[in-house]
């Protein structure tokens, strides 16, 4: 009998014992959607909503309860699609509003929650209110919905501020008045073409409140805010100290911890008026916030009672497999959580940084912001091995996690993309030094031998897919035991059989480099260290990879175990 066929046994033998659940939104894996690389079902090379629809069977089944949609607004895709010129339509490249809403339908009946992106920071420069501040005159109600300032200097030269923006280069871009004259600058903590919003403007705030109805009117089941730290901005828009700004330079993936453009106090106001939003809609909507602060107690305040239900823990993402610092940050990620009463949300990949594969198999340091060809490459064995067993560890924690498309198929970045097909801002932005992200966006392989690994018909692809997608394609990984999709089949459904994502970690002293500890009737273990070490006590119900010697647990391997108690019970 497979590991999966198990799990399912499991699960059918325990289903008369189930009761009704704990609130999804502190138990839920959420599998993000990156939109264009997805499933296209036109040929173009882009993914859309339609190709999301038709592949949304395969996630069902892989045992997921959630997706997330990054943004499929109407968009110039500057900052590809986080530069929204409509928040209330769909982009031509996805599709229409009728395929959202048949997206919808379809993910609703499969059981699958839907989440959506919303972007309230920035707006794209060719939203309608952007272009008619542009067109008003300063000091004007339409320039204050967006963060206008006169420039310094004897001839207002230069900039209101010092801050840069996270895709580089200065955060402030100059308008030119209708006579041809220099005018006022604007504000963009990222791209030029993203103009931030105003929050100190009512109008925006009720502006964004009637963006939310819109969607939950609709039937989504909630909202990833992006940048959810970044909205207030310190009274007065001071200089960045010299300090903080060196530490910005330093980030390696752009995004700044503290400073007077972020995690100001003010912001959760904001949320509070979004969640009371929320609560008026049944069944129960979700909000969860993408937010870089400088701490977990930072991070755990958007997750108070009267705020937001999630907020990623990038702490988790960034650690080192390393057993003593994954051990501190999962022991003060839980702390910090437990003391507002909320769930902690694990992570290990996104859209925006390097997956996971590739990043394990680095040598240790700073995460790099993208892999060029000429750069240190992974070593892929080290990382997908490594992978595997951090995702057995984050699944078997207590809360939520989501995961991002294809890493259940062991995907690597594509760390060898010619540099001229690029398309991340901050390539060009950091004057051709930073990769970027377009490495770990990559149209997903679904077949090995149809064009385009069976992207979409036609075999197009809006970047080029590495070597070592086909042999990693659905198809092939598909049934077949031990494959990495097998693993996380059989992961998601003990997980749901076992109810970890509702228990407790009681940690077990052991030897360095290790991990262990017990959830519920589970006995976690996962080996960090370059050695093999004895195999604790327990019955093996799943390993990240497969054991040659059953005492010997192997360097960079995670194994459940099942306790004596639990198979006393079932006797």
């Amino acid at each position: 009998m497979t590991l999966e066929e198990t799990a399912m046994t499991f699960t059918e033998l325990t289903a008369d014992l189930e009761t009704p659940g704990p609130d999804w939104r502190r138990t839920a894996v959420v599998y993000q959607i990156y939109p264009r690389s997805f499933a296209d079902s036109n040929g173009d090379g882009i993914g859309d909503l339609p190709g999301i629809t038709h592949r949304l069977p395969a996630l069902a089944e892989l045992g997921i309860d959630a997706i997330w949609l990054s943004p499929f607004y109407k968009s110039p895709q500057a900052d590809a699609g986080y530069d929204v010129a409509d928040y209330r339509d769909v982009d031509p490249v996805f599709g229409t509003l009728a395929d959202f809403d048949a997206m919808l339908e379809r993910a609703h009946g499969l059981g699958l929650k839907v989440i959506v992106d919303l972007v309230p920071n920035h707006s794209s420069d060719e939203h309608e209110w952007f272009q008619a501040a542009l067109a008003a005159a300063p000091g004007s109600p339409e320039r204050d919905r967006y963060m206008f300032r006169d420039g310094r200097g004897e001839n207002g030269e230069l900039p209101p501020n010092n801050w840069e923006s996270c895709f580089r280069g200065p955060a402030w871009t100059r308008t030119t008045n209708a006579d041809g004259t220099p005018g006022q600058w604007y504000l963009h903590l990222f791209d030029t073409k993203q103009p931030d919003w105003n929050w100190e403007n009512p109008e925006v705030r009720a502006e964004f409140l009637d963006v939310l109805r819109f969607w939950l009117d609709r039937g989504v089941d909630g909202f990833r805010v992006d940048v959810a730290h970044s909205l207030i901005k310190a009274p007065g828009l001071p200089d960045q100290e010299p300090a903080e700004q060196a530490a910005q330079d330093a980030e390696t993936d752009g995004f700044f911890l503290s400073g007077p453009m972020w995690d100001q106090d003010r912001v959760h106001e904001v949320y509070r008026g979004w969640r009371a939003l929320l609560d008026t809609y049944s069944p129960d909507r979700i909000l969860c916030a993408e937010a870089w602060v400088p701490s977990l107690d930072r991070l755990a305040r958007y997750v108070r009672d009267d705020e937001m239900h999630q907020a990623f823990n990038f702490g988790y993402l960034e650690s080192e497999w390393d057993a003593a610092h994954l051990r501190a940050t999962i022991d003060k990620s839980v702390a910090a959580n437990e003391e507002v009463g909320a769930p902690t949300t694990w992570v290990l990949s996104n859209h925006d940084v390097v997956r996971h594969v590739s990043r394990l198999g680095l040598p240790a340091g700073p995460r790099p912001n993208g892999i060029r060809a000429g750069d240190v490459q992974p070593d892929h064995e080290l990382g997908l091995r490594r992978a595997r067993a951090a995702t057995l560890l984050m699944l078997s924690l207590p809360g939520s996690a989501y995961m991002y498309q294809g890493e259940e198929l062991g995907l690597p970045d594509h760390t060898a993309l010619d540099d001229d097909l690029r398309q991340d801002p901050t390539w060009w932005r950091s004057q051709y030094t930073e990769a970027g992200r377009d490495g770990c966006r990559v149209p997903l392989p679904w077949e090995a031998d149809e064009p385009g690994l069976g992207f979409g018909p036609g075999g197009a692809t809006w970047l080029p897919q590495p070597d070592s997608y086909a042999t990693l394609a659905r198809d092939r990984q598909d049934e077949v035991e031990g494959s990495t999709l097998e693993m996380y089949r059989t992961a998601l459904a003990f997980r749901r059989a076992f109810a970890l994502a509702v228990g407790t970690i009681e940690w077990i002293e052991t030897a360095p480099g290790v991990l262990q500890f017990v959830n519920g009737e589970l006995t976690i273990v996962a080996n960090t260290g370059n050695q093999a070490v004895p195999m604790p006590e327990g019955e093996l119900l799943m390993s990240s990879v497969e054991l040659a010697d059953p005492t010997t647990l192997p360097a960079d391997t995670t194994v459940w175990l099942l306790t004596e108690v639990f198979n006393e019970s079932q006797s």
